[in-house]
């Protein structure tokens, strides 16, 4: 008999999660409130970053911390309530970003990092889908020689000891691979082996039409009906309710809400972010992150993509896009934007955990249900090595990569 599973939340990370079931020949049914890839995956960046070998470590310098407290920059921006609720887990971020814990977090974090556009390459394969993908990397750009210094020795030393490839480019090399470019910079540091991909929705949505077509099913259906249903589980659906002998929750942002009604409490908060797409003349030949002001700007399908840094606020607060104003002004110092787009700024916010790592495994007081969430920055890098994964210990087979690091038991 074929066993089941339900797979809660089509983002990249469920949808991948549900196809790596589906190859280990469970029935998979993945469930989501909306089409797949139209949340927090929607939204990003479009990279897929197999250069992040590091997860973003909470900021120590007294400058940075004291412009982020006054709002000064684009690079994070904050509202009161959202300190105060997640200020637990936010302090527990701020000690696991010290050099030994982050250090210890790398080890863990780079093993997934490694295997992520190898992943990614067999999922677009079997779906079709790289023509939404150039393979050509992105640019950090620098605005002054110190900054690029430091960031080239931080480049080497990654290199060495993570195999990662990058390029240093000087101001006239950037400006002939950029020739969009208006203002003079120092330089970038080139990463070679990152992917960009023009359409990230869309991206999702080939991978669940993979899953479709190799049977499995999607349903609309409200992930906060789970509930135990004799020795399984089920969840309301536009089909009815579903059972199924297990559960996956892969609700990326969502997934403290709905463990707290099953008694989880971990230190999970959330950063959200913005972006505006741009009618623009100019056209950059690869994404590229101002890496002293903390935007990025992305080539996309619908426009030029503008994408902002950190806001700490809760996940259902009113959109306060300061953020996105400041980081335009900087980039119309970089590239002539054009006109934004007729329609409103998109708001989303990342899955974050206070060590840095994501929760992937069996909930431990509950028989037959599986967390996959709190990927942070890179659900949409992570996402077919973290399915593969779970699907892995699911099926009870040996992982790829060691499952340990990442256990929900880790904060019990």
């Amino acid at each position: 008999m074929t066993s089941s599973i339900i797979v809660l939340g089509a983002g990249m990370v469920g949808t991948c999660t549900a196809l790596h079931l589906q190859q280990r020949g469970l029935d998979v049914v993945l469930v989501d409130r909306r089409a797949p890839g139209q949340e927090t995956s929607f939204g990003n960046a479009g990279l897929i970053q197999r250069e992040a070998v590091e997860p973003y470590a909470f900021p120590h310098e007294p400058g940075f911390l004291l412009n982020a407290a006054l709002g000064r920059g684009a690079e994070v921006n904050w509202h009161a309530r959202g300190l105060w609720q997640m200020a637990g887990s936010l302090w527990r971020y701020f000690n696991h970003s010290r050099p030994q814990p982050h250090a210890r977090a790398t080890e863990a974090y780079s093993r997934l990092i490694a295997h992520a556009t190898d992943e990614h390459a067999v999922l677009m394969t079997a779906a079709g889908a790289h023509d939404l993908v150039k393979q050509e990397g992105f640019r950090l750009v620098f605005r002054t020689p110190r900054a690029l210094d430091e960031a080239l020795q931080r480049a080497s030393a990654l290199h060495d000891r993570f195999g990662v490839l990058y390029h240093a480019e000087n101001s006239t090399q950037l400006a002939q691979a950029e020739p969009a470019l208006q203002l003079p910079l120092a330089g970038a540091v080139h990463w070679l082996d990152p992917w960009a991909v023009h359409d990230p929705g869309a991206l999702v949505q080939r991978y669940a039409d993979l899953f479709v077509a190799r049977g499995g099913r999607f349903l609309t259906g409200d992930a906060t009906s789970l509930q135990s249903q004799g020795a399984g589980w089920s969840v309301q659906t536009s089909e009815g309710r579903v059972e199924a002998e297990q559960a996956v929750l892969a609700l990326g942002p969502w997934a403290d809400a709905l463990i707290r009604t099953l008694g989880y409490r971990f230190p999970l908060f959330v950063k959200r972010g913005y972006h505006q797409h741009y009618r623009s003349a100019a056209q950059l030949r690869q994404p590229l992150l101002d890496a002293e002001r903390g935007y990025v700007l992305a080539p996309m399908q619908r426009g030029l993509r503008l994408t902002t840094g950190a806001e700490f606020a809760p996940i259902d607060a009113p959109p306060t896009p300061v953020q996105l104003v400041k980081a335009e002004a900087l980039a119309r110092e970089l590239l002539d934007l054009g006109e934004p787009l007729p329609e409103p700024p998109w708001l989303g916010a990342r899955p974050c955990t206070a060590d840095m790592l994501p929760v992937m495994g069996p909930a431990p007081h509950h028989k037959g249900l599986w967390f996959n969430f709190g990927h942070a920055h890179q659900g949409f890098t992570l996402g077919p090595v973290a399915g593969r994964l779970l699907a892995e210990m699911v099926h009870g087979e040996p992982s790829r990569v060691d499952a340990r690091p990442y256990l929900p038991q880790r904060f019990m």
